[in-house]
């Protein structure tokens, strides 16, 4: 983190120091058992972001409802233009049905690729799909930033870089990290070298 190869995603339920120079997402923690409520999600950030300086923020992701298209958009809008008061790129993250019932463009600086699977479990996950590649293309075309969520194979990462995701996120380095930090930095030379030979798809 600290030369710049990996940055930190971190989470009101984290309390893990970030490294120093490292570049931050900040993650809600709605995904899971991590959100403490709107108004202590917001203290913390406004907190965070205080503590470590605007510039080093890749983006915070807005409050929202996962995989829940609609409750994403109810909950979301609102927080979008809190979280750029604070000098930080306002992430928004898509849910199944987002590329039907709508984006709010305007507020945002990062497509955040979350939802889960298509169908139900064990289904194809709805972000590695048409649907979502879609949004990512537009969400490029505007000139937003689009980062993936829960990203823990090489595949997936270069996937995710092909549709022109510049960020990405995911648990693998939790399990293991002596091992997989090697094999993750793999990944990125590999996906480095895939941008070499072929470009980024937008």
């Amino acid at each position: 983190m600290e030369a710049g190869r990996l940055g930190c995603m971190t989470t009101p339920a984290q309390g893990n120091r970030v490294p120093d120079g490292a570049l931050i997402g900040a993650d809600n923690g709605c995904f899971g058992d991590g959100y403490p409520g709107d108004d202590q999600w917001f203290a913390w950030l406004a907190a965070t972001v205080d503590r470590y300086r605007p510039g080093r923020f890749l983006f915070a992701v807005a409050p929202d409802v996962p995989f829940d298209a609609a409750g994403t958009l109810a909950k979301s809008p609102p927080w979008l233009t809190r979280i750029r008061t604070l000098g930080v790129p306002a992430a928004f993250a898509a849910q199944n049905g987002c590329d039907t019932l709508g984006v709010p463009w305007d507020d945002l600086d990062v497509l955040f690729l979350g939802g889960g699977p298509v169908d139900g479990p064990g289904s194809p996950e709805w972000k590695t799909g048409p649907a979502a590649r879609r949004l990512a293309l537009e969400a490029l075309g505007r000139g937003k930033a689009v980062h993936m969520g829960r990203v823990n194979s090489h595949r997936r990462l270069a996937y995710a870089r092909w549709i022109g995701c510049a960020t990405a996120d995911g648990t693998y380095l939790a399990f293991g990290p002596d091992r997989n930090l090697p094999k993750l930095l793999g990944w990125l030379d590999a996906v480095d070298r895939q941008d070499g030979l072929f470009g980024v798809a937008l």
